[in-house]
């Protein structure tokens, strides 16, 4: 309990200090990666839908559970008739007689679904007052207990197959929204990641624009004293140019990475956003024995193709049972009594016995029933190598994604170093260059290097934290902590 009052208060400090809007607003938002995704699971658009899906989905198997559980049920029915009808007399000739009564009737039902046969038991008590207005006169007619059974035979049992589907379809939102929320962190990496080279690439074009602006101003004076061509120097005023454009561009694409974060995290003011990135990731290698078999137990997709199954099946009982024989059985039994006053309508009551079956068997219908047949076996059979191909693809997208991962982490040491080395690489040539010991060539050549070794360490940084989030998706589990990540389910 404790662990998750601390957890709260740190989500809760976290999106005020996104949310809120004070005298500091024109300062930057710094915040890292985790903070980002801490803000998009409790305030991204996202996160709130997969909410409501959830509910939604919660919702739909209470409902479903109540179909198994005892109802009761009232209805009162007062109704009032004053005009002339036409009467049957005892003696079976009719005569118009003005009627003017009230009709007031109170039934109890209590009803229990029978969900192995598709029937249902009832229970009823009922009691009836009818009023003559004409005469001045008044009846009772009761009926204190009824019971009965009602049952489709050979029908379509909505109870059995629910019964299969729907737990399944209630385990599978589950894991959805575990996995929607870990997609989310998935997707918050990729703008936070999005935003940071967006970055970093305003800082290498401003760094090179007041690098180049240097170098240009140095060239003119060496141009000055012909120490250097006119071409070598036009080289440098195009390299500054160049830059001051470059540079123009990097706000652009900032400004456009940093809205698009902003309403992913459903952020509404218009602060402007920094990103803190750390130069390091976790190491660890995920076995891809133990991601088969923790995905196969925690993804939603197992349970998706599981459901589409069970669901085909449905349909195709249900064309079979709407093509063949049905018959409806319907039986009532009970005790009733009238009388002028109430305590007469209870007093010694009668028997009643109601008993019917329906029988209704298609004699020609021009195949439709069994064409019903084949199109749900059709059905069927296309879902089975649908779910088939589907769990394949299902092994081969974890086996890739566990594969990719566990050199990811290489990669982003390689492009470390690289981007170390590349940068020590430009000291030098501008060094030389200023010496007058290299060219502009090698000059131009340190730089690109430089800049492209910086956006491919960003880039090997962005695609880790994606595989990390994606595998953590699949899998429901934290490899890095090796525990399975908890189930955070909504509020209902």
């Amino acid at each position: 309990m404790k662990k998750i009052f601390i957890q709260t208060l740190s989500i809760v400090g976290i999106v005020a200090n996104f949310l809120s809007i004070n005298a500091q607003q024109t300062q930057p938002i710094q915040f890292t990666l985790a903070e980002a995704i801490h803000v998009a699971q409790e305030n991204s658009p996202e996160a709130k839908a997969a909410r409501h899906t959830f509910r939604a989905a919660y919702w739909n198997y209470r409902f479903y559970k109540a179909n198994y559980l005892p109802s009761l049920t009232m209805n009162a029915t007062p109704s009032m008739t004053k005009s002339i009808n036409k009467i049957t007399q005892p003696d079976g000739t009719n005569l118009f007689l003005k009627q003017n009564q009230l009709n007031s009737e109170v039934k109890l039902n209590i009803n229990q679904n029978i969900w192995f046969t598709g029937g249902s038991v009832f229970v009823n008590t009922n009691l009836q007052r009818l009023d003559d207005f004409e005469h001045d006169s008044h009846a009772y007619s009761s009926s204190p207990v009824e019971i009965g059974y009602q049952q489709a035979i050979f029908g379509y049992n909505n109870l059995k197959w629910d019964r299969r589907i729907e737990p399944v379809r209630y385990k599978e939102s589950q894991k959805a929204y575990n996995e929607a929320l870990e997609l989310v962190a998935s997707e918050t990496s990729n703008l936070f990641f999005g935003l940071a080279t967006a970055q970093t690439n305003l800082d290498i074009a401003t760094s090179n624009y007041a690098s180049a602006d240097t170098l240009y101003r140095y060239a003119q004076g060496r141009y000055n004293i012909g120490t250097i061509t006119e071409n070598e120097m036009l080289q440098l005023e195009i390299n500054k140019l160049t830059e001051e454009t470059n540079v123009m561009n990097a706000r652009i694409e900032v400004e456009d990475r940093m809205q698009a974060l902003r309403s992913f995290l459903g952020l509404n003011n218009d602060s402007e956003l920094r990103v803190q990135t750390e130069n390091f990731v976790p190491q660890f290698e995920v076995p891809l024995g133990q991601a088969l078999e923790l995905a196969y137990e925690n993804s939603p997709e197992p349970e998706t193709f599981k459901r589409k199954k069970l669901e085909s099946r449905s349909n195709l009982a249900h064309a079979k049972a709407n093509a063949g024989l049905k018959a409806d059985l319907y039986v009532r039994f009970g005790l009733s009594q009238t009388g002028h006053e109430l305590k007469d309508a209870y007093r010694d009551p009668m028997n009643q016995l109601y008993a019917s079956v329906t029988v209704a068997l298609p004699i020609l219908d021009w195949g439709r029933g069994r064409g019903r047949i084949r199109i749900a076996r059709s059905q069927v059979d296309l879902v089975d190598t649908q779910v088939e191909q589907g769990m394949k693809d299902f092994e081969l997208n974890v086996s890739k994604m566990v594969r990719q991962f566990n050199l990811q982490a290489r990669y982003v040491s390689v492009a470390f170093k690289t981007s170390n080395t590349a940068e020590r690489r430009y000291d030098v040539a501008k060094r030389l260059y200023i010496l007058g010991k290299s060219t502009i060539l090698d000059l131009n050549a340190a730089i690109a290097e430089k800049d492209e070794a910086k956006r491919s360490y960003m880039m090997a940084l962005k695609t880790y934290w994606g595989l990390y989030y994606g595998l953590r998706s699949m899998t429901g589990y934290d490899f890095e902590r090796n525990q399975k990540i908890e189930e955070n389910l909504p509020e209902i």
